[in-house]
């Protein structure tokens, strides 16, 4: 059996490998491993660690590198253990490939020493490019380093050809997150409700803001704007998600977690988990935020998105979603146009660009019949040579 070593490192990465991590789990040609690491072992950010174990994945090694602050000094700290750990698991599992996803910081460690250790690696969404985050350039990095690609849509596949990779290593296999959707159960408003011990007033909203990497000075300022924005919607439930563990994003969580406690219709969750956060999805009146699940998901469910700001500028985006500058009177007309039943009506008949679902099973498909003993050594695809 080929052992396929998955690394998963926040609440928003297992959300899409989860099913993929069944199908590996299931298959009578593949072994899985699991390495866990990042936030999933922080209390601030809801211990998601235990998602992982209540759905009966066996846990090989844990990757502690989170550091006790949120610096730009800090996350190359732990850019640095995870890259020794990782290098220490690795001659211990001895895995045949390693698969991750995207494009964080924890990923990145987990590439390179697998790199160092002539262990092919199956990647995940690549191709995209968030213009607000340096995350985009981890995950253009990431993708030299890899051997096999899964994509979320066609524009993707061409973009990690033209970063010279062969294009019979390049699979088109659909959005993660739409698949996801398709396999779990989703709560009506009243058990909702009752799920998350709140009541839900007839209009709600989801909120989710990160920091922005690329510019984290700025992220305290739009934040603020956005908060000044939501004062407004007293008639509305508004539920907060904890921000990712990047620079910064500890206290932008404090300040999301000071406003909400002050408030009788908002609430601050550090993790939904994936069948209360669709649910929400499917219930709720609007997305806010900067994340890329409001491009990525809230599509398939058709609600509209108000997308805030460059962190996820160049992503492919559907009709549903809203562009609109980090201040308040920019974010109040967004919402407004969210929440009118022109943009209503055109969300219902919006189509998700990642996909109609399908994607675990495609890429479980593919890795029972790859050879990874032949893929580590590469050449550089060279454009003149292959026409898009």
């Amino acid at each position: 059996m080929k052992k396929i070593c998955v690394v998963t490192s926040s609440r928003a990465d297992y959300g899409l490998l989860k099913h993929l991590l069944k199908e590996i789990k299931v298959s009578s040609l593949l072994h899985l491993q699991l390495i866990v690491c990042g936030s999933h072992l922080s209390s601030f950010h809801g211990m998601t660690i235990n998602e992982i174990t209540d759905d009966g994945f066996k846990i090989d090694e844990k990757v502690d590198i989170t550091q006790k602050n949120d610096t730009q000094l800090d996350i190359s700290v732990s850019i640095s253990s995870g890259i020794t750990s990782f290098a220490r698991i690795y001659a211990s599992l001895r895995p045949d490939a390693l698969l991750i996803l995207g494009d964080r910081y924890e990923i990145l460690a987990a590439a390179i020493s697998a790199t160092i250790a002539n262990i092919p690696i199956v990647h995940l969404h690549g191709g995209e490019v968030t213009e607000g985050a340096i995350d985009d350039m981890f995950r253009h990095s990431i993708t030299k380093m890899s051997h096999l690609h899964f994509v979320a849509a066609v524009p993707y596949k061409n973009r990690v050809i033209q970063l010279g990779e062969n294009p019979k290593n390049v699979f088109c296999v659909g959005g993660l997150g739409v698949d996801a959707i398709k396999k779990v159960p989703i709560l009506s408003k009243k058990n909702l409700s009752k799920q998350l011990n709140i009541k839900l007033k007839k209009r709600s909203f989801l909120v989710t803001y990160h920091p922005l990497t690329a510019n984290p000075s700025a992220s305290q300022l739009e934040l603020s704007e956005l908060l000044q924005a939501l004062e407004n919607y007293e008639d509305c439930s508004i539920i907060f998600t904890t921000p990712n563990a990047d620079a910064d994003g500890l206290q932008l969580a404090k300040n999301l977690k000071t406003f909400a406690d002050a408030r009788a219709n908002c609430f601050y969750f550090s993790s939904l988990g994936q069948e209360n956060y669709f649910s929400c999805l499917s219930n709720f009146d609007a997305v806010i935020g900067n994340s890329s699940s409001g491009l990525l998901e809230a599509p398939s469910f058709k609600i509209p998105t108000i997308n805030i700001g460059d962190r996820q500028k160049g992503r492919l985006k559907a009709e549903s979603v809203i562009d609109c500058e980090a201040n308040k009177k920019n974010i109040q007309e967004a919402v407004e146009r969210a929440l009118s039943p022109e943009f209503i009506r055109k969300t219902k008949k919006t189509n998700n660009p990642y996909g109609r679902g399908g994607a675990s099973k495609k890429i479980a498909r593919i890795l029972e019949k790859s050879d990874f003993s032949k893929l580590f050594t590469k050449e550089f695809f060279d454009q003149n040579v292959f026409e898009i």
